[in-house]
């Protein structure tokens, strides 16, 4: 007899600006912007990214946001009034302040309790295992959990010099796009497991240092910075042992998932991961070739690309990496 009520995913949603742009349209760009002679077909056989979607200069994160959650409303059959709790979950935002929720509200036409959650690329975990508490605390009954990513504006386009396109360069992995999903009660399956893992003495290997208190102002504050590699380092010192916590406590191997869900940097970056882990390649939903690092979105894309495969009672296990840095693990069963 289970304890607690049973919290799940009901419906998904995601949206993708129409503007892409290919790694050699991208590499031309920034070649030229900072006089550099870079070899012919560096970004794509550097990242395994062929082309990305980036947002139009009058489109913005609660843009591509508001798309995902007019789809996820769509695909559960209800309306914006029909929710009350709204995170906006996600790395990018539209303005400081207020909460982008706010925004993302306003136009949806909803009255929720609105408000943020932001932890890098682990945002939208972090908001669908909040929402999940909310609801297990009596504090909501149906949350909609919006993300809505546009790193491409953190791209800098025209680096001075060898040094800042390499300080740079894991910004030019970056695509734009949203995601949502309805979290509310159900009968069977739903969220079945969660886990966590945070290195946070790694917080300065990457990110975007402006708009804060350290750096308020000045556009040199605002481009990505920081190391891939050390990144990629950290989490492969400290990823297994999240899995094995996982696989332990709940007693399922890679056998007991119809698909696995993997934050995607880069395809060399994926590959290893299979590498480490021994997860079947064939249960990955590969979507960085096409869309580039799509921040907290590239889960929820995933998911939603994927959910109307799956038949009730299959499990999806979702592995988030974010900057920070932290590691987050999502068991969910399809109601």
């Amino acid at each position: 007899m289970d304890l607690l009520p049973r919290i799940g995913i009901t419906a998904t949603g995601s949206y993708l600006p129409q503007q892409t742009v290919t790694s050699r349209q991208l590499q031309g760009e920034v070649a030229a912007g900072a006089g550099l002679p870079l070899p012919d077909g560096m970004f794509e056989k550097a990242t395994g990214i062929r082309t990305r979607h980036f947002a139009r200069d009058d489109e913005y994160a609660s843009t591509l946001g508001l798309g995902a959650a007019r789809r996820a409303l769509a695909a559960r059959g209800i309306g914006p009034g029909d929710v009350d709790l709204l995170l906006f979950a996600s790395a990018s935002r539209d303005v400081c302040e207020p909460a982008t929720a706010h925004l993302v509200q306003a136009e949806l036409g909803s009255r929720a309790h609105a408000l943020d959650v932001s932890n890098a690329c682990n945002s939208f975990l972090n908001g669908i295992d909040t929402a999940r508490a909310m609801i297990l605390a009596g504090r909501a009954r149906r949350a909609l959990v919006v993300t809505g990513e546009t790193p491409s504006r953190a791209m800098r386009r025209d680096p001075s010099g060898l040094a800042e396109f390499r300080d740079g360069f894991a910004g030019y992995t970056f695509g734009d796009g949203g995601a949502a999903v309805v979290v509310e009660r159900v009968e069977r399956g739903g969220i079945l497991d969660i886990e966590t893992e945070t290195a946070s003495e790694h917080w300065e290997v990457g990110g975007i240092p402006g708009g804060g208190s350290r750096h308020p102002r000045g556009d040199e504050w605002s481009y990505f910075r920081g190391g891939g590699k050390e990144l990629r380092g950290v989490f492969e010192r400290i990823g297994a042992d999240i899995l094995t916590r996982v696989a332990t406590r709940t007693g399922f191997g890679w056998d007991a998932y119809a698909r696995v869900l993997v934050h995607q940097v880069t395809l060399p970056y994926l590959e290893r991961f299979v590498e480490l882990t021994g997860v079947p390649a064939d249960k990955l939903v590969v979507t960085v070739p096409e869309l580039g690092n799509l921040a907290s979105a590239t889960i929820g894309v995933q998911l939603d690309r994927t959910i109307s495969e799956l038949e009730p009672g299959e499990r999806v296990l979702m592995v988030g990496l974010g900057g920070g840095v932290s590691l987050m693990t999502m068991v969910w069963e399809k109601s």
